[in-house]
């Protein structure tokens, strides 16, 4: 199965994906993608790291998560897409290595024998951004969720701790 969890932040996406992971195999990987750029941030990696217990593997990796992907016999969660876009757009000026990037994600997933759940924010709901840089991450986390979700089994919106399901 190759799911994806969608949802505006703190709508309960982590706790679905990690619900879903558990249920489909007992040796599962949370591939985090967030950075620890400050205070902040370094608390909800912890808060997150917490929410987990012995039985998960945690691999850390911001930027190269396509090779990460193919784990034979493990259940991959991936936590999460717009924090990896937003990576990719910092590392990145060009459009070019984004979008191979993103090629190469979507391939690998398709590729991949073992279930992968990918959790990503909805941020197409809110206000258009005031500066560029906000409106093109916007954009490609749009263009990236599309992608993820026309290859996916199964595609989830959580709000306010609930879920639909929209495909699968």
């Amino acid at each position: 199965m190759k799911a994806l969890i969608t949802g505006g932040v703190r709508s309960g996406k982590t706790r679905r994906a990690m619900e879903l992971s558990t249920s489909l195999g007992k040796q599962r990987i949370y591939l985090a993608t967030g950075q620890a750029w400050d205070e902040e941030m370094s608390e909800r990696i912890e808060r997150h790291k917490g929410e987990r217990d012995q039985s998960w593997q945690t691999i850390e990796e911001p930027l190269n998560i396509a090779p990460l992907l193919h784990q034979p016999g493990k259940v991959v969660l991936v936590d999460c897409l717009t924090l990896w876009m937003s990576n990719l757009l910092h590392t990145h000026e060009d459009e070019e290595p984004v979008h191979a990037a993103v090629a190469a994600l979507v391939q690998a997933m398709v590729d991949a024998p073992n279930p992968i759940i990918f959790v990503t924010n909805e941020v197409g709901f809110g206000i258009v951004p005031m500066n560029a840089l906000a409106r093109r991450f916007r954009d490609h986390a749009g263009w990236l969720a599309q992608a993820v979700a026309a290859q996916a089994d199964r595609v989830e919106l959580c709000c306010a701790g609930l879920q639909i399901r929209m495909k699968g």
